[in-house]
């Protein structure tokens, strides 16, 4: 079997936050096709996504799509900046990779977990995400205590979710006043302090003592003001304290040694060799690769398994589209030390349910591991035809 050609898109989303998800799609000489993800799709830098999975399709044309370890290594290697990873290149490399596995679930017929060793669990825990900005497919920011109040009682209530993420300090109360980074930054003023405990306590309140209450920073504090706002919360029993600052194993063992609150790191680090110093200083209890960015579900495999050699516990960090969620499910249900899964707000956006065949969703905040062969999932031809960007990339 080889690779024939591949296709590369930046996918069409006309919303006001801009998320414009990139992707590929690898054809074989047999018939068989997989599809694959790059992250950088939300923030700054898709078009660079983009680039980068048309710069490794020209590296890997004619081989065969089933040796994927021989094709990750080509292109850490090969490529001169693999070796340094950042989200470019590893965007790319994750799209190339997550396809190479899609096919090869496909070749034998299986779902990826079998591929990776079998069902842990028959379901997944998950938590609803980034709350702030609303949790019902259309953007509801919440700058008012009253919304977060209303929103997290709404999942917990109505949808039946048991644990929920929120940045509690994304708005300030007036929504013509930014809250920018000086804000953020250490020591914080007694009155952003203040805010983000009133909203924590409200939530606490509203949810109940049994919901599980994860704190999102987003790495918009610095380390000091991280210690602030960790203290100011232990005692609403914060389930987790995620990118409390710019990711740096120095200072993530500085907070980790300040507060008691577990801390999780991941979705901007990338790579095994990355993860390497926070494992061995213990400076982070909850490892979130995101497998379209840290190097696709061949690294993420990797980086799941070294973690669970220093009692390191992974959630999968998921902010794409349906076939990232539905990855992330395969390698959750196959490795022993999965904590919860993420069920980002904009999963229930109708533009990013458009993308893909399939629309998973949990249930009572419980997920199920789809049982197709490969990932389970693929774009729409519509999602391709309409896309903002294509590229077909073949044999020179």
């Amino acid at each position: 079997m080889k690779i024939t050609k591949v296709d590369v898109f930046q996918f069409r989303c006309d919303v006001p936050i801009p998320n414009r998800p990139v992707g590929c799609r690898i054809y074989t000489d047999e018939g068989i096709y997989g599809d694959g993800e790059g992250s950088m799709s939300y923030g700054t830098g898709s078009e660079a996504a983009f680039g980068m999975i048309e710069a490794l399709a020209n590296m890997i044309i004619g081989m065969d799509p089933l040796d994927n370890e021989v094709i990750w290594d080509k292109m850490h290697r090969g490529t001169f900046w693999g070796q340094s990873p950042g989200p470019a290149v590893f965007s790319g490399m994750s799209a190339i990779d997550i396809a190479l596995w899609d096919i090869k679930g496909k070749v034998c017929n299986m779902p990826l977990y079998r591929l990776l060793g079998g069902k842990q669990r028959k379901d997944l825990r998950c938590y609803a995400s980034q709350l702030q900005h609303g949790f019902k497919g259309y953007h509801d920011f919440a700058f008012t205590t009253d919304k977060y109040e209303e929103v997290s009682k709404y999942v917990v209530d109505e949808l039946g979710y048991d644990a929920i993420k929120i940045d509690f300090l994304t708005f300030d109360r007036d929504p013509s006043r930014p809250l920018g980074n000086e804000q953020r930054r250490g020591p914080m003023s007694p009155y952003y302090v203040q805010l983000a405990e009133e909203r924590v306590a409200a939530v606490r309140e509203a949810v109940g003592p049994n919901v599980d209450i994860i704190v999102e920073n987003h790495s918009n504090l610095d380390a000091l003001s991280a210690v602030q706002l960790a203290r100011a919360i232990e005692k609403y029993n914060i389930f987790f304290f995620e990118e409390p600052n710019t990711p740096s194993p120095k200072t993530a063992k500085y907070i980790r040694e300040n507060v008691n609150i577990p801390i999780a790191n991941g979705e901007r680090i990338f790579s095994r060799w990355q993860y390497v110093p926070y494992f061995e200083d213990m400076s982070i209890q909850i490892a979130q690769p995101d497998l379209t960015s840290c190097g696709g579900l061949t690294e993420g495999k990797k980086i799941c398994d070294m973690a669970h050699t220093y009692d390191v516990a992974v959630q999968a960090h998921v902010c794409g589209t349906p076939l990232s969620t539905a990855l992330s499910l395969h390698l959750e249900s196959s490795i022993p030390n999965f904590i919860i899964h993420e069920q980002h707000c904009v999963c229930l956006h109708q533009y990013m349910k458009d993308l893909c065949i399939h629309d998973y969703q949990p249930v009572n905040g419980r997920f199920v591991t789809p049982e197709l062969p490969g990932i389970g999932n693929e774009w729409t031809e519509k999602a391709m035809t309409e896309a903002r960007m294509k590229k077909t990339v073949t044999k020179e």
